[in-house]
């Protein structure tokens, strides 16, 4: 299931409005077929795994999927848990329950009926290549990731706002991937008007995926630019399951204090900018140590370059 996890990132962002789900289907200990959902979110992952195989191929087999096999049907294409039902394999193996009330165990039913063994794992692979689409359907809101270019001592600009380049190509090149992988990138109304950024993903073959542009503001954008008044109407971008905050400093830290990041990304140059640089956050609305503390965990740490990226996921109930 870790494997069909990290297949599932080729789908990320552009399956949208469908979650990025990917499948895996197993035969004699042997990998035989694999798929993703596809541009747009059709065909869906076990449809494209299932176009790989000859009729027949997959009875007996054993099929990973990220996330339970649909049961609705659609005018985009038939329901995954009949192709799979059709197909006769021995086992689904299934990374989550799908939260849509239109499948929310149909899927698992229909498999069940038709004579496969289903079990679902719940595990925390499959959940993290789902996360923008759970926390959708659970909470109303894309995913959030915040992202901050940091010198050794917390400073992301001169005083006089200079800022570029504060981290090295190395880890630029990496931010510009992360963009990839989100719907919609936002800054605040300052960034916006001061350094007028393209918030594009600018890699090589990634250009198409540039996600959409949002900014924090009461003041007016250029057209094809999505604009919200505060961090809470995240929840009425349509489309967005991740969405990417690239601050500035009052913007990150109106994020922070409403509790709306779940993974921190910070990028640390080995440079000392001194007390009158400009810090990276404002006030978060915090009173004490001891509601600071347990919050965050560890999940990643590697170095681009001469910098370090340190990255962090919320810690919830």
């Amino acid at each position: 299931m870790a494997a069909t996890a990290r297949l599932a990132e080729r789908a990320r962002a552009i399956a949208r409005p469908n979650p990025g789900v990917a499948a895996m289907i197993v035969k004699e200990g042997r990998v035989i077929a694999r798929g993703w959902t596809q541009e747009g979110g059709r065909p869906h992952a076990e449809a494209m795994a299932l176009a790989g195989l000859k009729p027949g191929e997959a009875r007996g087999a054993t099929i990973y999927v990220t996330l339970e096999p649909c049961a609705h049907k659609s005018n985009r294409g038939p329901a995954c848990s009949d192709l799979l039902s059709a197909e006769g394999p021995a086992r689904v193996v299934i990374g989550q329950f799908d939260p849509d009330p239109r499948t929310a165990g149909g899927g698992i039913d229909k498999l069940n009926a038709a004579g496969s063994e289903t079990r679902v794992l719940e595990d925390e692979p499959s959940a993290r290549s789902l996360d923008g689409y759970l926390m959708r359907m659970r909470e109303g809101r894309p995913f959030v990731t915040l992202k901050l270019a940091l010198s050794l001592d917390g400073c992301i600009a001169l005083a006089d706002g200079t800022s570029q380049w504060i981290t090295g190509p190395e880890a630029r090149a990496h931010c510009h991937a992360q963009r990839a992988r989100n719907e919609a990138i936002l800054v605040g109304g300052g960034t916006w008007r001061t350094d007028a950024p393209r918030l594009s993903a600018r890699l090589p073959g990634l250009e198409a995926r540039s996600p959409d542009r949002v900014v924090l503001t009461k003041g007016s954008v250029p057209h094809g630019v999505r604009v919200i008044h505060r961090p809470e109407q995240i929840a009425d971008l349509d489309g967005v399951l991740h969405l990417y905050v690239e601050g500035g400093a009052v913007t990150a830290a109106s994020f922070l204090e409403a509790d709306l990041v779940d993974e921190l990304h910070l990028y640390r140059a080995p440079i000392v900018i001194g007390g009158d640089g400009r810090s990276s956050l404002g006030a978060i609305g915090l009173t004490d140590l001891a509601s600071a503390h347990g919050r965050w965990s560890e999940t990643d740490t590697r170095a681009l370059g001469s910098d370090r990226l340190t990255a962090y996921r919320r810690t919830r109930a």
